[in-house]
């Protein structure tokens, strides 16, 4: 039985665009869920014994909290912001907790040894020093002043360029990612990672962004961020343990994994374990 913590938290449960009039069958924190339309085009979830759980439309996907929200689904201004184009990934399933999945999003040393040549190269393998943050006032991680070099930043990207991000983990099964956008300088690249608990160890992973980019194709936007994710798949179902540590003591940190640190004693705090483990085996 999952605690109150976890089951009153947002969670992707379907990409709206993809929803048909079938519906789609489909799995939260362990349980079976059902995900269809209800009169209007309202989206609705509802659980095996046929409650309805609060539901979200946003970010092109539906959500469903099957708790009592603890507070309301988490804002991206860029969403809304004219010119950018919101693009819908997919969904990528992925035999690993859904707490790897999100702090795999928000390491950056694996970049020139998993993405290379895209997102990181020898000898460019040094990760500079950065600021991480839980803060108070949003309850929220987020890493700033990150800077990496990186051979294609983005499909839209011409060459090699000193890349600068900033994570942001405004939900347990979330990450967000602001960085350089090289066809408008000074604006933000926004790219998201959207995780469905569907086990402990299993999880589905649903990628959206929201770009300033007016040249490439859709269909290349999609493609190159499925195969930076698909790299990143075969890393994640082969990690040990399976489950995240959130004992200090269990895993040896270095100055690079300073966000995965805070992610993991935020997590602590909040009192979410699905996915985590808490001790040594």
């Amino acid at each position: 039985m999952t605690s109150e913590a976890i089951r009153n938290e947002w969670y992707p449960v379907a990409l709206a665009s993809q929803l048909g009039p079938e519906g789609r069958d489909t799995r939260l924190l362990g349980e079976p869920i059902r995900v269809d339309w209800a009169a209007q085009g309202r989206p609705r979830v509802r659980a095996a014994d046929g409650r309805e759980m609060a539901t979200r439309l946003r970010y092109g996907h539906i959500w469903a909290c099957p708790g009592t929200p603890s507070r309301e689904l988490f804002d991206i201004p860029e969403a809304d912001q004219p010119g950018r184009r919101l693009v819908d990934v997919g969904v990528v399933r992925v035999k690993c907790s859904p707490l790897r999945a999100v702090e795999n999003f928000l390491d950056i040393a694996h970049f020139p040894f998993v993405h290379t040549d895209i997102l990181g190269a020898e000898p460019h393998t040094e990760v500079g020093k950065y600021d991480v943050a839980i803060r108070e006032e949003v309850d929220e991680v987020w890493a700033t002043k990150v800077h990496f070099y990186q051979p294609q930043a983005a499909k839209s990207a011409a060459g090699g360029i000193t890349t600068e991000y900033m994570y942001r983990v405004p939900a347990p099964t979330v990450s967000i990612l602001y960085k350089t956008c090289p066809p408008r300088p000074g604006e933000w690249d926004v790219i998201t990672l959207f995780v469905q608990p569907l086990e402990e160890n299993l999880c589905e992973v649903w990628p959206w962004m929201a770009l300033f980019d007016d040249e490439t194709p859709m269909t290349d936007l999609i493609h190159f961020q499925q195969t930076i994710f698909l790299q990143d798949r075969s890393i994640l179902e082969n990690q040990l343990p399976r489950l995240l540590p959130l004992d200090p003591g269990m895993e040896i940190p270095t100055r690079a994994d300073l966000t995965s640190v805070a992610y993991r004693r935020w997590l602590k705090r909040r009192g979410y374990t699905y996915g985590a483990q808490l001790v040594a085996a």
